[in-house]
Protein backbone atom coordinates (compact mmCIF):
# COMPACT_ATOMS: atom_id res chain seq x y z
CA UNK A 1 0.00 0.00 0.00
CA UNK A 2 1.69 3.32 -1.24
CA UNK A 3 1.88 6.25 1.28
CA UNK A 4 0.13 8.29 -0.65
CA UNK A 5 -3.26 9.14 -2.98
CA UNK A 6 -2.84 9.14 -6.75
CA UNK A 7 -5.79 11.54 -8.09
CA UNK A 8 -6.77 13.64 -11.15
CA UNK A 9 -10.15 14.64 -12.62
CA UNK A 10 -12.55 12.69 -14.25
CA UNK A 11 -11.79 14.57 -17.66
CA UNK A 12 -8.90 12.14 -17.57
CA UNK A 13 -12.21 9.99 -19.67
CA UNK A 14 -10.63 6.40 -18.23
CA UNK A 15 -14.14 4.19 -17.19
CA UNK A 16 -15.14 4.23 -12.80
CA UNK A 17 -13.56 0.57 -13.62
CA UNK A 18 -9.93 1.56 -14.87
CA UNK A 19 -9.96 3.90 -12.40
CA UNK A 20 -10.40 1.75 -9.39
CA UNK A 21 -8.00 -1.08 -10.65
CA UNK A 22 -5.55 1.03 -11.15
CA UNK A 23 -6.56 2.64 -7.81
CA UNK A 24 -6.15 6.19 -9.05
CA UNK A 25 -8.57 8.49 -7.31
CA UNK A 26 -10.83 11.41 -9.15
CA UNK A 27 -13.08 14.36 -8.57
CA UNK A 28 -15.41 15.24 -10.85
CA UNK A 29 -16.17 18.19 -13.20
CA UNK A 30 -20.06 19.47 -13.65
CA UNK A 31 -21.85 20.07 -16.89
CA UNK A 32 -25.33 20.94 -17.53
CA UNK A 33 -27.83 19.88 -20.01
CA UNK A 34 -31.06 22.12 -20.48
CA UNK A 35 -30.25 24.00 -17.29
CA UNK A 36 -30.26 20.47 -15.35
CA UNK A 37 -26.90 20.00 -13.36
CA UNK A 38 -25.04 16.83 -13.51
CA UNK A 39 -21.25 15.38 -12.34
CA UNK A 40 -19.10 14.38 -14.56
CA UNK A 41 -18.94 11.19 -13.27
CA UNK A 42 -17.80 8.38 -15.85
CA UNK A 43 -21.18 7.97 -17.18
CA UNK A 44 -22.57 7.50 -13.54
CA UNK A 45 -25.58 9.97 -14.05
CA UNK A 46 -26.06 9.57 -17.67
CA UNK A 47 -24.62 7.23 -19.73
CA UNK A 48 -22.77 8.56 -22.89
CA UNK A 49 -24.86 7.61 -25.31
CA UNK A 50 -28.05 9.27 -24.01
CA UNK A 51 -25.84 12.29 -23.80
CA UNK A 52 -24.34 12.59 -27.03
CA UNK A 53 -28.07 11.83 -28.58
CA UNK A 54 -29.23 14.79 -26.71
CA UNK A 55 -26.45 16.84 -28.30
CA UNK A 56 -28.09 15.36 -31.41
CA UNK A 57 -31.08 16.44 -30.82
CA UNK A 58 -30.31 20.28 -29.75
CA UNK A 59 -29.80 19.96 -26.03
CA UNK A 60 -28.14 22.77 -24.90
CA UNK A 61 -24.97 22.33 -23.22
CA UNK A 62 -22.26 23.78 -20.39
CA UNK A 63 -19.85 23.26 -18.11
CA UNK A 64 -17.64 24.21 -15.32
CA UNK A 65 -14.55 23.36 -13.29
CA UNK A 66 -13.48 21.53 -9.85
CA UNK A 67 -13.59 24.61 -7.59
CA UNK A 68 -11.23 25.75 -4.53
CA UNK A 69 -13.71 24.43 -1.70
CA UNK A 70 -14.36 21.27 -3.84
CA UNK A 71 -10.78 20.46 -4.10
CA UNK A 72 -10.43 21.34 -0.52
CA UNK A 73 -13.26 19.46 0.98
CA UNK A 74 -11.99 16.27 -1.87
CA UNK A 75 -7.83 16.61 -0.84
CA UNK A 76 -8.84 16.70 3.19
CA UNK A 77 -9.41 13.18 3.88
CA UNK A 78 -6.95 11.73 2.49
CA UNK A 79 -4.41 14.49 4.47
CA UNK A 80 -5.89 12.89 7.85
CA UNK A 81 -5.27 9.59 6.97
CA UNK A 82 -1.73 10.69 7.00
CA UNK A 83 -1.27 10.12 2.94
CA UNK A 84 0.50 13.12 0.79
CA UNK A 85 -1.09 13.40 -2.77
CA UNK A 86 0.02 13.24 -6.16
CA UNK A 87 -3.14 14.94 -7.97
CA UNK A 88 -3.29 15.45 -12.20
CA UNK A 89 -4.80 18.34 -13.67
CA UNK A 90 -6.87 18.54 -17.08
CA UNK A 91 -4.88 21.23 -19.50
CA UNK A 92 -3.99 24.86 -18.19
CA UNK A 93 -4.63 26.06 -22.01
CA UNK A 94 -8.27 24.55 -21.49
CA UNK A 95 -9.09 24.99 -18.07
CA UNK A 96 -8.45 26.89 -14.84
CA UNK A 97 -8.56 23.98 -12.90
CA UNK A 98 -5.11 23.83 -11.93
CA UNK A 99 -5.21 26.99 -10.33
CA UNK A 100 -8.59 25.51 -8.12
CA UNK A 101 -6.24 22.84 -7.00
CA UNK A 102 -3.31 25.30 -6.45
CA UNK A 103 -5.21 27.49 -4.08
CA UNK A 104 -6.47 24.37 -2.14
CA UNK A 105 -2.97 22.70 -1.95
CA UNK A 106 -1.95 26.76 -0.67
CA UNK A 107 -3.90 26.60 1.83
CA UNK A 108 -4.57 22.32 3.17
CA UNK A 109 -0.41 22.62 3.41
CA UNK A 110 -0.91 25.39 6.11
CA UNK A 111 -3.15 23.14 8.00
CA UNK A 112 -1.29 20.06 7.01
CA UNK A 113 2.58 20.88 7.65
CA UNK A 114 3.61 17.48 7.58
CA UNK A 115 2.06 16.81 4.54
CA UNK A 116 2.85 17.21 0.85
CA UNK A 117 0.45 18.35 -2.28
CA UNK A 118 2.08 17.99 -5.26
CA UNK A 119 -0.26 19.16 -8.35
CA UNK A 120 1.06 18.42 -12.08
CA UNK A 121 -0.48 20.69 -15.23
CA UNK A 122 -1.22 17.42 -17.93
CA UNK A 123 -1.30 19.15 -20.77
CA UNK A 124 -3.57 16.97 -21.74
CA UNK A 125 -7.09 15.74 -22.05
CA UNK A 126 -9.33 12.95 -22.67
CA UNK A 127 -7.82 9.44 -22.46
CA UNK A 128 -4.46 11.26 -23.98
CA UNK A 129 -4.52 12.49 -19.51
CA UNK A 130 -6.10 8.94 -18.98
CA UNK A 131 -2.68 7.57 -20.37
CA UNK A 132 -0.54 9.42 -18.44
CA UNK A 133 -2.25 8.65 -15.09
CA UNK A 134 -2.17 5.03 -16.46
CA UNK A 135 1.75 5.22 -16.48
CA UNK A 136 2.04 6.98 -13.54
CA UNK A 137 0.08 3.87 -11.27
CA UNK A 138 2.54 1.43 -13.05
CA UNK A 139 5.48 3.68 -11.75
CA UNK A 140 3.66 4.08 -8.38
CA UNK A 141 3.11 0.28 -8.00
CA UNK A 142 6.84 -0.40 -8.80
CA UNK A 143 7.44 1.88 -5.70
CA UNK A 144 8.25 5.37 -6.76
CA UNK A 145 7.68 7.77 -3.90
CA UNK A 146 5.07 10.92 -4.75
CA UNK A 147 7.97 13.12 -5.50
CA UNK A 148 9.68 10.65 -7.39
CA UNK A 149 6.08 10.33 -9.58
CA UNK A 150 5.73 14.38 -9.30
CA UNK A 151 9.11 15.01 -11.01
CA UNK A 152 8.69 12.37 -13.30
CA UNK A 153 5.41 13.08 -14.73
CA UNK A 154 6.72 16.93 -15.53
CA UNK A 155 9.70 15.11 -17.07
CA UNK A 156 7.18 13.54 -19.60
CA UNK A 157 4.01 14.92 -19.94
CA UNK A 158 4.91 16.17 -23.21
CA UNK A 159 5.37 12.67 -24.59
CA UNK A 160 2.18 11.80 -24.77
CA UNK A 161 1.43 12.34 -28.60
CA UNK A 162 -2.91 14.10 -28.51
CA UNK A 163 -4.30 12.91 -32.44
CA UNK A 164 -7.99 14.38 -33.08
CA UNK A 165 -10.07 12.72 -36.39
CA UNK A 166 -13.04 14.12 -37.74
CA UNK A 167 -16.10 11.42 -38.53
CA UNK A 168 -15.10 11.21 -42.01
CA UNK A 169 -12.16 8.95 -41.61
CA UNK A 170 -11.38 8.20 -45.26
CA UNK A 171 -9.41 11.36 -46.00
CA UNK A 172 -6.78 11.04 -42.88
CA UNK A 173 -6.27 7.05 -44.18
CA UNK A 174 -6.25 8.36 -48.03
CA UNK A 175 -3.32 11.18 -47.02
CA UNK A 176 -1.29 8.82 -44.92
CA UNK A 177 -2.02 10.24 -41.58
CA UNK A 178 -2.65 7.24 -39.70
CA UNK A 179 0.45 5.45 -41.03
CA UNK A 180 3.14 8.54 -40.05
CA UNK A 181 1.83 7.71 -36.46
CA UNK A 182 5.66 5.48 -36.96
CA UNK A 183 7.37 9.12 -37.29
CA UNK A 184 6.45 10.13 -33.99
CA UNK A 185 5.63 7.28 -31.77
CA UNK A 186 8.49 6.10 -28.76
CA UNK A 187 10.28 3.17 -31.11
CA UNK A 188 8.64 4.21 -34.56
CA UNK A 189 6.69 0.56 -36.04
CA UNK A 190 8.25 -0.85 -32.92
CA UNK A 191 5.68 1.02 -30.60
CA UNK A 192 5.41 -1.22 -27.42
CA UNK A 193 3.53 0.93 -25.40
CA UNK A 194 -0.10 1.39 -25.19
CA UNK A 195 -2.87 3.22 -27.29
CA UNK A 196 -5.94 4.66 -26.04
CA UNK A 197 -8.62 6.06 -28.31
CA UNK A 198 -11.05 8.62 -27.42
CA UNK A 199 -14.62 8.62 -29.08
CA UNK A 200 -18.44 10.49 -28.97
CA UNK A 201 -21.29 8.48 -30.02
CA UNK A 202 -18.96 6.89 -33.29
CA UNK A 203 -17.79 3.78 -31.89
CA UNK A 204 -17.81 2.01 -35.39
CA UNK A 205 -15.01 5.09 -36.52
CA UNK A 206 -12.93 4.26 -33.56
CA UNK A 207 -12.79 0.57 -33.83
CA UNK A 208 -11.57 1.35 -37.54
CA UNK A 209 -9.07 3.03 -36.41
CA UNK A 210 -7.73 0.47 -33.40
CA UNK A 211 -7.69 -1.78 -36.27
CA UNK A 212 -5.41 0.29 -38.51
CA UNK A 213 -3.16 0.94 -35.55
CA UNK A 214 -3.46 -2.75 -34.49
CA UNK A 215 -2.47 -3.88 -37.56
CA UNK A 216 0.75 -1.45 -38.07
CA UNK A 217 2.42 -1.79 -34.52
CA UNK A 218 2.42 -5.57 -33.84
CA UNK A 219 4.03 -5.01 -30.64
CA UNK A 220 1.24 -2.90 -28.88
CA UNK A 221 0.79 -3.42 -25.23
CA UNK A 222 -2.44 -5.24 -25.10
CA UNK A 223 -5.36 -4.11 -27.54
CA UNK A 224 -6.04 -0.37 -28.22
CA UNK A 225 -7.99 0.84 -25.16
CA UNK A 226 -11.00 2.49 -26.65
CA UNK A 227 -13.09 4.74 -24.36
CA UNK A 228 -16.01 8.02 -25.05
CA UNK A 229 -14.80 11.73 -24.62
CA UNK A 230 -16.31 12.02 -21.06
CA UNK A 231 -19.22 14.49 -20.85
CA UNK A 232 -17.01 17.77 -19.96
CA UNK A 233 -15.16 17.46 -22.88
CA UNK A 234 -17.94 16.55 -25.29
CA UNK A 235 -19.66 19.64 -24.29
CA UNK A 236 -17.17 21.43 -26.41
CA UNK A 237 -16.44 18.91 -29.12
CA UNK A 238 -20.22 17.26 -29.79
CA UNK A 239 -20.60 13.78 -31.30
CA UNK A 240 -18.05 12.72 -33.84
CA UNK A 241 -14.67 13.06 -33.31
CA UNK A 242 -12.29 10.33 -32.64
CA UNK A 243 -8.73 11.12 -30.84
CA UNK A 244 -5.50 8.61 -30.53
CA UNK A 245 -3.19 8.62 -27.90
CA UNK A 246 0.19 7.05 -27.76
CA UNK A 247 3.81 7.84 -25.95
CA UNK A 248 5.76 9.26 -28.44
CA UNK A 249 8.88 11.79 -29.05
CA UNK A 250 8.39 14.97 -26.71
CA UNK A 251 5.93 17.61 -28.22
CA UNK A 252 5.44 21.12 -27.91
CA UNK A 253 3.24 22.68 -25.41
Amino acid sequence: MSDFCLSCCSTADLTAEHFQQRGISYICFHYELDGKEYLDDCGKSMDFETFYRAMDNGADTKTSQVNTEEFEAYFEPFLKEGKDIVHVCLSSGISGVFNSANVAKAELEERYPDRKIYVVDSLGASSGYGLLMDRLADLRDEGMSAEQIYEWAMEHRLNVHHWFFSTDLKFYIKGGRISKMEENAEDGLNYSGKCYISQSACMEDAREVARLVEERFPKLNGRVEINYVGTTIGSHTGPGPVALFFWGKKREA
